[in-house]
């Protein structure tokens, strides 16, 4: 695992520190990952909505088939497991 090392503004300083102090994280490396994950979660949700809004302005629907949602349900499985590899 490659070190990075970050500058915080005094405030955000304290912040964290508060967070480690009240035991809701065990060090700032764990409170950091944390972010970066919901982050990439947040991104990820953003995505998909947008991709949902792009579906649905796209034209006429068709009926889904079993084949429609298998491929489907394999799309979301890989995307998941590439996020949760990240």
């Amino acid at each position: 695992m490659e070190n990075i090392m970050i500058s915080l503004p005094d405030s955000l300083q304290v912040y964290v520190e508060e967070q480690l102090r009240l035991g809701n994280y065990k060090n700032a490396s764990e409170y950091f990952i944390l972010l970066m994950r919901q982050d990439q979660q947040r991104q990820t949700k953003q995505r998909l909505e947008t991709m949902l809004i792009e579906s649905i302005e796209s034209g006429t629907a068709e009926p889904m088939t079993a084949q429609d949602w298998h491929e489907i349900r394999q799309a979301v499985r890989e995307g998941v497991a590439q996020v949760q590899e990240k």
